[in-house]
């Protein structure tokens, strides 16, 4: 159990991100929901864990601004104290075969979901050094470990998640903070609702499990990295996508 926990999970208004906020709230943290643009999802999400009777409260932040980030961290630690929990969830796509991608599309891509993830780390490591504990969890993909056609720059920035979770394990595992990665693999959300029915049947005939995840699936994984019966796992990329990586 997380009783007593400040968890922050970014990108949390809705699919994954939202199934994991809800998730360690259930289990006794509180949880900060970070969003990026309109509050009313978050807010339905703060509802929804208030209502079950867990604590959250919702904050605004673009992960791809440093100077964002850095007043987002620390407001947190100013209002609770400390951070125990850090969920590295939020991520866009901008898919297209890579000889048509613009830069801005890449570069869109890469600001969100890698350097918003280097922003937050970089950030809530200092409270978790002070605190010599803490817990972050980076979400990856299959596409980062295996690559996709039309996601050149989602591909890149989800394996370079990878190296930084990696690296950022070894140079904080002597305070007590862990650093993982959760790699899904294709996930019932918005994003692969919109998929073509010709497109998820292809996807589905690559998973040996024979179904899409659910955004639950993940969120157990999460609870699990960020809790006490984790604390001798750091540095790891642990798979949820019903055995298409082996």
């Amino acid at each position: 159990m997380l009783e007593g926990k400040i968890a922050v999970v970014t990108g949390a208004s809705r699919g994954i991100g939202k199934a994991i906020a809800k998730k360690l709230a259930a289990q006794g943290a509180s949880v900060v929901i970070n969003y990026n643009g309109s509050a009313d999802k978050a807010e339905e999400v703060k509802a929804e864990i208030e209502s079950a009777g867990g604590k959250a409260m919702v904050m605004q932040c673009n992960v791809a601004d440093f100077a964002a980030c850095e007043q987002f961290i620390k407001e947190i630690v100013d209002t609770f104290g400390r951070i125990d929990i850090l969920v590295n969830n939020a991520g866009i796509t901008r898919d297209g075969l890579m000889m048509r991608m613009s830069e801005e599309d890449f570069a869109d891509v890469i600001d969100t979901n890698l350097k918003g993830t280097f922003h937050c780390i970089r950030f809530a490591s200092r409270q978790m050094m002070k605190q010599r504990s803490g817990r972050i969890i980076n979400m990856s993909s299959v596409v980062g470990v295996a690559g996709n056609a039309g996601q050149v720059n989602y591909s890149a920035s989800k394996a370079g998640v990878i190296g930084m979770t990696k690296s950022a394990a070894k140079e904080l595992a002597s305070r007590g903070i862990t650093v993982n990665a959760i790699a899904p693999g294709f996930i019932e959300t918005d994003m692969t609702n919109a998929l073509s029915d010709k497109v998820k049947e292809a996807t589905l005939a690559q998973i040996p499990l024979a179904r899409l995840g659910q955004g639950e699936d993940i969120a157990a994984a999460a609870a699990f990295l960020a809790s006490d019966e984790a604390a001798y796992i750091t540095g790891q990329v642990l798979h949820v996508d019903g055995g298409m990586c082996m």
